[in-house]
């Protein structure tokens, strides 16, 4: 066995590699053409962020068995492709957390008391004290958005300046963060009533631009916004904005939409009242550190012992091959089901195994649903195999599992039922050559999943489907799959639809008004 480490390393995960016994290359800057010629030869790699692990490489890893990645972000990674050969990806979710913490509490401070600035000055040969004075943290309000790992970490150092915590995150369990001290309200009042807000969300689609103008104008002349999670989450157009005009008195950024900045986004950098740092979030001598060497120890457990530690997939050759080939319509459920429910909270997951496949071990099925349920709200590589269960306990879902023996029509079935507030989606999947949904909301139909899809409640009535049709052909997108389920002619009727392309907004809203749908929904499923 051989391993390659193809971007730089610590020093410290390097020797943990090579006293393992297995060999190890270091090569780093390749290019993909120049990854894929020589990663034949390799068992394992080792990376970080720099090097992109294309579907092209996976295909010239004809030995490769596990894909490591020394940090969270495994968006370099094609995990389709991945999987589908049975190459285990690993990744390190929890080993950044508190230099990223303490990053956005030194953003917070150095905003505050204007260090970067009064330095800036005093080494141009000033001295301007009056112009760089500052505020006190003692007795103000911070607004976390997104209490989670990272946001409570900023929450435990920030109380003891004396400060009031407010915290918006629809997915904490109200205990979790008394015990924190924050108070969990919704974002509008975060929004107004803080004096500091730090952002700690993943970006995804419904986080993006989650903070653009109509939000600015909402806060407080003097407020001050820090966001050292991701770029995306805020609209960099409407901060400059915000910035230059004085909406808002502050602003102290780690990350953004274009790394390094595009030219675009370098007018940000003209702006005195902006605070900049580039992504150094996670760059800590310890934090290296201990994702060089979590990543090592994983690597070589798996490659030496079988053993799986922080798996963001999982080998198909590592399990039933009937189980296995259940594993990725799993995780797409989970996704559907979460989006279907409107992004919210969810209280109840149950996971129901039916037919052939209940009598084998599915537990990494009932995994592999919350992993889908869980990429929507913690971000894609946050939840994996080791750590799901914990991380959907702390979001307070209440999961269930159980089997049947027989399954109706197909041979085996997976349902995944969520439950919120009373609101109730049930979903029916089985594996034809392809993940197929064959059943919603008691409504049977059949519709490949995966891609883009489009699903509606309405009326059965003539003519619906040409109405759907006209309005999507007319906006350019491409049905590839129709599929409908009704109880009885005239009464209430499920349309699928398999599409080749996203559904804007607007154009929901047309195919709403001219279908007469009641409850329509657009999803993507990765």
């Amino acid at each position: 066995m051989k391993i390659l480490v193809s971007d730089p390393l610590s020093e410290e995960g390097l020797t943990i590699l090579r006293d393992s016994g297995i060999p190890v290359d270091v090569k780093t800057g390749l290019s993909e053409d120049e990854l894929c010629s020589i990663i034949g030869e390799y068992d394992g790699l080792v990376i970080r962020s720099g090097t992109k692990v294309t579907r092209k490489v996976i295909e010239a890893g004809s030995k490769l068995k596990v894909v490591g990645r020394a940090g969270v972000g495994v968006d370099n990674v094609d995990i389709p492709a991945a999987t589908e050969k049975g190459v285990l990806v690993m990744n390190t979710p929890a080993a950044n957390i508190i230099s990223a913490a303490e990053h956005s509490c030194a953003m917070i401070m150095a905003l505050a008391r204007n260090i970067p600035q009064a330095h800036e000055s005093m080494h141009r040969g000033e001295w301007k004290r009056s112009k760089f004075s500052g505020i006190e943290l003692n007795g103000k309000t911070l607004g976390i958005i997104g209490v989670g790992r990272v946001g409570g970490e900023v929450a435990r150092r920030l109380k003891h300046f004396n400060m009031t915590m407010i915290g918006y995150d629809p997915f904490l369990p109200p205990e979790v963060a008394d015990e924190i001290g924050v108070r969990l309200t919704n974002l509008d009042e975060v929004l107004t009533t803080s004096d500091i807000m730090t952002i700690h969300t993943p970006l995804l689609p419904e986080t993006r631009n989650m903070i653009s103008m109509p939000q600015f104008k909402m806060m407080k002349p003097n407020a001050m916004l820090i966001n050292v999670a991701r770029g995306g989450i805020v609209n960099e157009d409407d901060l400059y904005t915000a910035l230059k005009e004085k909406v808002i008195a502050g602003a102290a950024f780690d990350v953004w939409c274009d790394e390094p900045l595009c030219e675009n986004e370098k007018k940000l950098l003209e702006l005195e009242n902006l605070v900049t740092t580039p992504h150094l979030g996670a760059s800590t001598a310890e934090a290296q550190e201990r994702v060089a060497i979590e990543i090592a120890h994983s690597v070589i457990k798996y490659l030496n012992d079988g053993e799986i530690v922080n798996a963001i997939n999982a080998p198909k050759g590592k399990m039933d091959p009937a189980v296995a080939k259940f594993m990725d319509l799993a995780k797409r459920m989970g996704s559907l089901a979460y989006q279907l429910n409107g992004m919210k909270p969810i209280e109840t997951l149950e996971i129901t195994v039916s037919g052939e496949l209940a009598a084998k071990d599915t537990r990494v099925l009932n995994m592999a649903v919350q992993i889908g349920i869980l990429d929507n709200i913690v971000g894609a590589g946050a939840a994996n195999m080791i750590n799901v269960s914990a991380i959907a306990k702390a979001k307070g879902i209440d999961v269930k599992e159980s089997k049947k023996e027989e399954a109706e029509v197909y041979d085996s079935t997976l349902e995944v039922r969520i439950e919120t507030d009373g609101d109730v989606f049930d979903l029916v999947g089985t594996v034809i050559g392809t993940p197929r949904l064959v059943g919603i909301n008691g409504y049977r139909l059949e519709v490949p999943l995966g891609g883009h899809m489009l699903l509606a409640r309405y009326t059965d009535t003539p003519g619906t489907i040409g109405k759907v049709g006209k309005v999507l052909g007319d906006a350019g997108i491409n049905i590839a799959t129709m599929s409908v389920g009704r109880d009885v002619p005239a009464g209430t009727a499920v349309m699928a639809l398999s599409i080749d392309d996203p559904v804007p907004a607007e154009v929901l809203k047309a195919v709403d008004e001219a279908s007469g749908f009641t409850d329509s929904k657009y999803a993507e499923i990765q």
